[in-house]
């Protein structure tokens, strides 16, 4: 009988240590779930208390009393009230800020600046590479734009001196291709201010009040960044002449226009913020637009004449592999009539041939043939050098 009691007791005993790591076994699996309930039940508690918790409002600081009040208008509404401030926050407000209310319409925490997203994204985080060497001829115009927008940023102690205002804004016009963008950026580079470039159908909205708001904050935005430069392309999109259509978008465009005007020659000092604009259809914008004190300077972009067309090749060519028989002079002559940007795709196509047929170098024929493809002409070179 020892026998079979003993081997039972055996087994009772593997019975009971087997249960014992099932119950530890699920134990610990029941440690985890409640692990993870517990992580659930704090991020669901964490959630709830931001749902309830009430929604903070943006103001406007108009005035800021001596007797600690502050005379605040909230921002959608334009309801105006005022109320006291702490004490933590006093050196810290000022008139024209943003702060946060509750509803009880205390002051919670000052605002950070901020602008539009699409108003930031103009704004350039590093100058241009482009500089006045990139540019062939233009030579007095190039002399013109930066006595109008670089000098006054760069040496504003010499226009102290004579007691002489500096131009507010110039105006770059003439055929495209010319290389109205191209001067732009190279000022940029050069004058080591803020870069804010922008098309002026950027400006152009369906909303009413849009593209003025746009307009605000883009100069609020330069402002902010002084020195800068704030450059308006294809300015047309929104400064054509005023007519009255009595369509609604007409009635937009001219608001926008109408606040472009505001700020290139309002009330309010521009500082150290330099206008440039761009058009190829001067003939078409407002008169306002046009007058001195907004642009101050209005100048003509021409089509190359011919050394600058050889400057221009020399500038497009200068890293190609040419040939010795490649005539930069008489390719100038070939070139009449053509602008910058087309004496650049001439010097592409150019390149084209050359890589088409696995050449070493781009010979004086390639630039021929690159010259017909662009002017969609057949000429002889003699034929056209001594017409």
């Amino acid at each position: 009988m020892e026998q079979p009691l003993a081997r039972i007791s055996c087994e009772n005993e593997i019975h009971y240590q087997i249960r014992i790591q099932e119950l530890e076994a699920q134990n610990l699996e029941l440690s985890i779930r409640s692990e993870e309930l517990i992580k659930e039940n704090s991020v669901l508690k964490r959630e709830n208390s931001q749902l309830k918790r009430m929604p903070l409002f943006v103001a406007l600081v108009v005035d800021v009393f001596e007797n600690g009040e502050v005379y605040l208008r909230q921002m959608g509404n334009n309801q105006e009230y005022v109320t006291v401030l702490a004490d933590e926050l006093r050196p810290h407000i000022y008139p024209g800020c943003k702060v946060a209310v509750n509803n009880a319409l205390s002051v919670v925490k000052v605002l950070e600046e901020t602008y539009d997203s699409r108003v930031r994204v103009m704004e350039l985080d590093e100058s241009p590479e482009v500089t006045f060497e990139y540019v062939g001829g233009l030579s007095g115009e190039i002399e013109e734009i930066r006595e109008a927008v670089e000098y006054p940023l760069t040496m504003p102690e010499v226009f102290e001196r004579i007691g002489v205002e500096p131009p507010k804004g110039i105006l770059l016009h003439g055929p495209p291709g010319t290389g109205k963008t191209l001067l732009a950026k190279a000022v940029a580079h050069n004058a080591k201010a803020t870069f804010i470039r922008m098309s002026g159908s950027e400006l152009v909205h369906k909303y009413i009040g849009e593209g003025a708001q746009m307009v605000r904050e883009l100069f609020s935005l330069a402002r902010d960044r002084a020195p800068s430069i704030v450059f308006i392309d294809e300015i047309d999109a929104i400064g054509t002449t005023r007519t009255n259509d009595g369509t609604s978008g007409s009635a937009e465009v001219q608001r926008t226009l109408m606040q472009l005007l505001a700020e290139m020659d309002g009330f309010d000092n521009r500082g150290d913020v330099r206008i440039m604009a761009a058009t190829n259809r001067v003939d078409m914008l407002d008169a306002a637009l046009l007058r001195p004190g907004r642009f101050d300077r209005i100048i003509e972009i021409p089509v190359p004449d011919i050394i600058a067309r050889e400057e221009i090749l020399k500038i497009h060519t200068r890293k190609m592999n040419l040939s010795p028989d490649v005539n930069l002079a008489e390719i100038s002559v070939l070139t009449e009539g053509l602008t910058g940007a087309q004496i650049q795709a001439v010097c592409r196509e150019a390149g084209m041939f050359a890589v088409r047929k696995s050449a070493f170098e781009v010979t004086n024929q390639d630039l021929l043939d690159a010259i017909n493809k662009v002017t969609g002409e057949e000429h002889d070179s003699e034929e056209r050098m001594f017409r």
